[in-house]
């Protein structure tokens, strides 16, 4: 789609929301629920793609174009490892543009939808008056241009990651949710979960062991200084997961994110990092969000113990980045009273709520 950064065009995307007392999708709604829903419009003044940062690889020697086949590719380049961005710009634009940043073995399609097919966190945030950019990170989705080898695995690993994530036990070949689940456990819904996955063409790993952050996070600064020139404002940088690194090291190379709010990274940054450094220099609000079934998960599934450790270290994160003059908290959200929430909360049935908790902590938060 090309970019309509020099035209004004309005259309209506025709959206499914739920309504009804949004109170009501609380810690007791059942994965089973049936929403009420109706269609209201969204009406979108600009949209696009672009890539952001990246490298250009040239090969030694000198191109023929007599002899474009050989297969060396001397003196040739390749443009890889750059972010592909979606974005789009609403109407009533008010708040401060919206960066988000999936997690491992996923693409931006985490924010746009959910699997059992409602509105993903981008429609409800444009509804709040935010422009969203959406980024495939480098080597991942739609940036899977790469200038390292990497090898996609072949093995099945779903019930690793159901498992992993927090959802449930996998009992018999059926998906089995934890006690007051939000996630939507209907056959197609589970089915639609799992082809959500993503591989990176840059790793080898099939746990993400050579994850490259330091490529990811440059690519994040990139985009986020292109929404910049776009719209002269900074912007909230929205990461999930394996996207919390990458998040809290673009700080390194852009000055112009005004908050980061982090949904469930594996883990925050040391005070004697240059991560956490970074971070603190620039003095910018930080707000964790972690789900359910940790303090009450199962002792007897690894990931358990996992996850109670990776949020330690956002607490230990709050209480040096507090002490030094930041502002950063961490919204443990069985304590907010918003209860059933797996790792991902933002497709869960109540992502509604949380994207209301999280707007209030803007509003609050971030100037």
């Amino acid at each position: 789609m090309n970019s309509l950064r020099n035209k004004i065009v309005a259309f209506s995307l025709v959206t499914m929301m739920a309504v009804g007392n949004i109170g009501a999708i609380n810690a007791q709604t059942s994965a089973n629920t049936k929403l009420k829903i109706k269609k209201e419009s969204l009406t979108i003044v600009d949209q696009g793609m672009f890539s952001a940062g990246g490298i250009v690889v040239k090969s030694e020697g000198e191109f023929d174009p007599k002899n474009q086949w050989e297969e060396s590719g001397k003196g040739q380049t390749k443009h890889a490892d750059h972010a592909n961005v979606f974005y789009q710009i609403p109407k009533d634009e008010k708040g401060l543009p919206m960066v988000f940043l999936h997690g491992y073995g996923q693409s931006r399609m985490s924010w746009m939808t959910t699997p059992d097919g409602r509105e993903g966190w981008s429609d409800m945030f444009l509804r709040k008056g935010h422009s969203v950019f959406l980024i495939d990170e480098p080597r991942r989705g739609e940036a899977g241009q790469t200038s390292v080898v990497g090898q996609i695995s072949d093995k099945t690993l779903d019930q690793r990651w159901y498992t992993q994530f927090r959802i449930g036990k996998w009992v018999n070949g059926k998906s089995v949710p934890n006690k007051c689940s939000q996630f939507a456990n209907d056959d197609k819904s589970v089915d639609q979960f799992f082809r959500q996955m993503t591989p990176d063409t840059g790793m080898k790993s099939d746990m993400g062991a050579d994850f490259d952050k330091e490529v990811v996070a440059k690519a994040v600064a990139a985009t986020i200084d292109e929404v910049f020139e776009k719209t002269g404002k900074k912007s909230i940088l929205v990461t999930h997961s394996q996207g919390g690194g990458p998040g809290w090291t673009a700080t390194k190379y852009t000055d112009k994110i005004a908050a980061i709010v982090a949904i469930e990274p594996g883990g925050a940054p040391g005070k004697e990092t240059d991560d956490f450094k970074s971070v603190i220099n620039r003095k910018i609000p930080v707000a964790f969000y972690f789900g359910d079934y940790i303090d009450n998960g199962d002792p007897s599934i690894q990931a358990t113990g996992m996850w109670k450790a990776m949020r330690e270290t956002t607490y230990q994160f709050t209480k040096d980045y507090n002490a030094q003059g930041g502002k950063s908290i961490v919204y443990d959200l069985p304590k907010e009273g918003i209860n059933g929430n797996d790792h991902f909360m933002f497709q869960n049935l109540n992502n509604g709520v949380i994207a209301d908790h999280i707007e209030n902590w803007i509003v609050e938060n971030v100037k």
